[in-house]
């Protein structure tokens, strides 16, 4: 499925975000739903301006964003959007999955066995229910760290592991939460997804069972309508792209308003021909959203 248009450069995730302002007070639920659907409306917008080099639309939408708070707004929305009393941890969902592949107490085994890692990107608390659970040890990095465990890192600028050393410097899991969808155009997605593989390390030699048939994986979190009621794509053509870059689904959810993903990763294959996937209407319909993932 190859594309004739010539290949551009994804954007930088630093280059899709603007910069934090000034704190606030507590939303209320619709509030903060409110706030964080125009503030995906308006990146959307400012990146396509970005993108297509119309300065003055561009900087028209950057003042909107900054006069509606900014991402630091945006950031504490999405926060109180995870706190417990709103049931808004995604990471719940994965503690849940691998204690039902773990008859027996896992975090009790991970004390001799040592801690999985995981990279959490786009990480905004470090108090989430993976952080509790005591069997990750967690390295979290977002764009605009709000705490001091959280770095402050770009992923698409994070250094990859050397192959020979990632066993020691690799994840045994990557979590992308509500991240992907962040990401201002379908190519950068797609160079996402396919740099995901290059910090997962191998568990065929891990001493548990359930470890050694789960990990290495990815935790994807999309919202919903991404795959329910996009024009472009929808669940058996994320699957298709997944497969094609080495991944199996071993795990699925769909809730009201997210989707849930574990997909298992397979060996290291350098001879992998990687497939290409293009923008290409597979739903239509007036009143579908234009989510979509382009593998170059």
């Amino acid at each position: 499925m190859t594309a004739s248009k010539k290949r551009r450069k994804p954007l930088l995730l630093s280059h899709t975000r603007p910069p934090s302002t000034t704190r606030i007070h507590s939303l209320s639920s619709h509030a903060t739903r409110s706030l964080i659907r125009k503030h995906h409306t308006l990146q959307k917008q400012l990146h396509t301006a970005t993108f297509n080099s119309e300065t003055i639309s561009a900087e028209r939408l950057q003042a909107e964003l900054e006069a509606s708070g900014g991402l630091q707004k945006y950031q504490k929305a999405s926060i109180q959007g995870q706190s417990s009393e709103r049931g808004g941890d995604s990471s719940k969902v994965l503690i849940e999955w691998i204690n039902d592949l773990s008859p027996q107490n896992l975090p009790h085994h991970m004390v001799e066995a040592g801690k999985l890692r995981m990279l959490e990107v786009g990480a905004l608390r470090v108090d989430n229910a993976c952080s509790r659970s005591g069997i990750f040890d967690v390295t979290r990095i977002d764009l605009h760290s709000q705490h001091p465990d959280i770095q402050e890192q770009d992923f698409m600028q994070r250094p990859a592991p050397l192959t020979d050393a990632l066993q020691e410097d690799g994840y045994n899991i990557v979590s992308l939460s509500l991240v992907v969808n962040y990401v201002g155009d379908a190519v950068s997605r797609g160079e996402m997804l396919k740099r995901v593989s290059s910090f997962l390390r191998p568990s065929k030699q891990h001493p548990i069972e359930e470890v050694r048939v789960t990990f290495p994986a990815l935790f994807l979190v999309l919202p919903a309508p991404c795959v329910t009621n996009s024009r472009y794509m929808d669940e058996k053509r994320l699957e298709d792209i997944m497969i094609s870059m080495g991944y199996v689904k071993t795990r699925r959810k769909l809730a009201k308003k997210l989707i849930y993903y574990l997909w298992r990763y397979g060996e290291h294959d350098t001879k992998r021909q990687l497939m290409k996937f293009r923008k290409q209407e597979i739903r239509p319909g007036g009143k579908r959203n234009n989510f979509s993932i382009v593998l170059q």
